[in-house]
């Protein structure tokens, strides 16, 4: 409901058991191609707010409100303001209408327009119900946001979720989990069955705490990112496979080379540099799917350089490599069972080593 196009509604296809799902009270069918899939189990209701932590002087962001049934509780609650963010203008008439002539309007202020796409206001915690296909992209642009807030409670699809929470060695253990992680800390609420929805989707749900790191790690984030999108290109894969591999070595002998010519070494270079909300929002646009794995693994062995495809600079480069991995005991380890700890400590060794990833 609050992210994502606004799509012409097929004739017919909405409404009833047998068509698109269900319909407000005033005939207006839900669109499941928006996300709107309503709340309308109250005692889970309550008990997303009450896991919220609310106090009297919070701002709460909620993004989709839809009908105002999550809207009302989180007003009932105390709360200083709840300002909500609906795309769908429908949605947004039907909110109006169900707080006219209620006291608990003077707190709400309702924002038509699209979550990510509109500069967020001052809030203090994020309570939503999310349309699941802007889950990754919203899931940073609210960790880019400024000033940072204290937490968020937000229903994803269950299997998001799980990835959010996923820990070194489980299977859905991703680059998602490494950067979520790195930017804050996640915990696992409660699961909700799909039934607890109008319409019901064709998946459940978890709810999931995120509480923003402060100060953020000191380590800048295109590095980082650069780091755990190779060492993720395989997770299963040693690293020292996946460093052997031809575009790797070229890749970063480019960068090596580069950084060469600018005469910059990594003190001067990663002393000053930090994470900055304008990185962490660089992830909106590079955590765009959820798949495990991708590519070809034949394609990825052919394409390891040999010490007969090398010439002696490119020889001696990956021989550097290698011994940067041998150094941390990286070598025969594999991303899928790196922990934050892990991560940051090759990144150091290979910057030490005039090695970097942007």
């Amino acid at each position: 409901m609050a992210g994502g196009k606004i799509q012409k509604k097929r004739h017919g296809a909405a409404g009833g058991a047998g068509g698109g799902g269900g319909r407000l009270q005033g005939g207006i069918p839900f669109e499941k191609s928006k996300g709107q899939h309503i709340l309308r189990n109250p005692a889970l209701v309550d008990s997303i707010v009450s896991k919220a932590g609310l106090k009297p002087t919070d701002t709460v962001l909620e993004i989709g409100p839809g009908t105002g049934n999550l809207t009302k509780r989180l007003l009932e609650a105390g709360v200083k303001a709840v300002v909500a963010v609906e795309l769908d203008p429908r949605m947004v008439l039907e909110l109006n209408r169900r707080f006219q002539g209620n006291p608990l309007s003077s707190r709400l202020k309702v924002i038509q327009g699209d979550v990510l796409k509109c500069d967020l206001p001052y809030f203090d915690i994020c309570v939503a119900n999310i349309p699941y296909q802007i889950s990754s992209p919203l899931t940073f642009k609210l960790l880019s946001h400024r000033p940072i807030f204290r937490c968020a409670v937000i229903m994803f699809q269950r299997e998001f979720a799980m990835r959010l929470v996923a820990q070194p060695g489980d299977s859905l253990y991703c680059r998602l989990s490494v950067n979520v992680q790195l930017l804050s800390r996640v915990s696992h609420l409660l699961k909700v069955g799909r039934n607890n929805f109008r319409p019901p989707p064709k998946v459940d749900s978890s709810v999931v705490r995120i509480e923003p790191r402060k100060p953020l790690p000191p380590v800048s984030f295109k590095e980082w990112d650069g780091l755990v999108r190779i060492c993720f290109n395989r997770k299963n894969k040693t690293l020292g496979s996946i460093f052997k591999q031809k575009r790797v070595l070229e890749l970063l002998e480019k960068n090596y080379k580069t950084m060469q010519s600018l005469q910059l070494t990594q003190d001067a270079e990663m002393g000053e540099e930090k994470m900055s909300a304008d990185d962490v929002a660089l992830l909106a646009n590079m955590v765009e799917d959820l798949s495990m794995e991708t590519g070809d693994e034949k394609e990825d062995d052919e394409m390891e350089m040999d010490a007969d495809m090398a010439g002696d600079g490119a020889a001696s480069f990956k021989e550097k490599i290698m011994g940067i991995l041998q150094q941390g005991d990286f070598a025969e380890k594999r991303g899928s069972k790196l922990s934050q700890v892990d991560f940051l400590y090759l990144l150091s060794l290979f910057n030490k080593a005039g090695i970097h990833f942007s």
